[in-house]
């Protein structure tokens, strides 16, 4: 009886490690498919960052005095005896000037010792076409202080931005203008006028004198009204 005993139990302990293999062979599955999945997921995580798309800075609008300022700084480097002889505004398609302010002012100097003129012009603009951002000079040309058209005027004379020129503007007629039309832009040139000694800002209604609805004259360093010359 006892032999027979013995060789029963064989079978069954063939039975338990068949099943003892699979259950590691499924753990072992298990695991590697856990490890998968990490890796999977570790990838995924390091996906390079999309780059940012820069951001757009949007203009800068000044008064006058305040892009003629940078200008002059520049100007100075280039000759020191340099003058202003006229300051003007540019027009893009970020403004309209009915505060004062475009994005781009040019401003004009004279060096009797060089015999030469330059203009230069700051930008604070993103318009397509306009300057780039910052103080931009031009081609230096010959200069002739005869010129009536060029007179050049001391800086201290400008105390007076366009801004308050155009208020001054606007109460002779200006306000008119802009009620009936208010798309109209408003353009500044400021210049010397030897015969009266005498710093003037034209407050030009529309985008140029040629055409224009109105102009007015201020005077750059009170900021009285002087007359209308259109």
């Amino acid at each position: 009886m006892a032999a027979l005993s013995l060789g029963n139990s064989e079978p069954h302990r063939s039975s338990d490690q068949h099943r003892r293999l699979r259950a590691v062979k499924y753990a072992v599955s298990l695991s590697l498919l856990a490890i998968g999945f990490t890796v999977l997921n570790g990838c995924s995580d390091n996906k390079p960052a999309q780059p940012e798309k820069p951001e757009v800075k949007p203009p800068d609008l000044v008064g006058a005095r305040s892009g003629f300022q940078k200008s002059y700084i520049a100007a100075r480097g280039w000759n020191q005896d340099a003058q202003p002889y006229r300051i003007e505004s540019v027009a893009t398609n970020e403004g309209n000037g009915r505060d004062g302010k475009w994005a781009i002012w040019r401003s004009s100097f004279a060096s009797p010792s060089a015999r030469s003129e330059k203009t230069f012009t700051w930008s604070g603009s993103n318009a397509e076409g306009a300057p780039s951002r910052g103080v931009n000079p031009g081609i230096e040309d010959s200069y002739s202080p005869s010129n009536s058209s060029t007179q050049r005027f001391d800086v201290q004379f400008l105390k007076i931005d366009s801004d308050q020129a155009l208020e001054t503007a606007k109460k002779h007629g200006g306000d008119k203008i802009l009620q009936e039309s208010p798309d109209t832009p408003v353009m500044y040139v400021c210049d010397w006028n030897g015969n009266a000694n005498q710093l003037v800002w034209h407050v030009i209604f529309g985008a140029a004198r040629e055409g224009a609805k109105l102009v007015v004259s201020v005077d750059g360093s009170t900021g009285n009204f002087i007359r209308v010359e259109k």
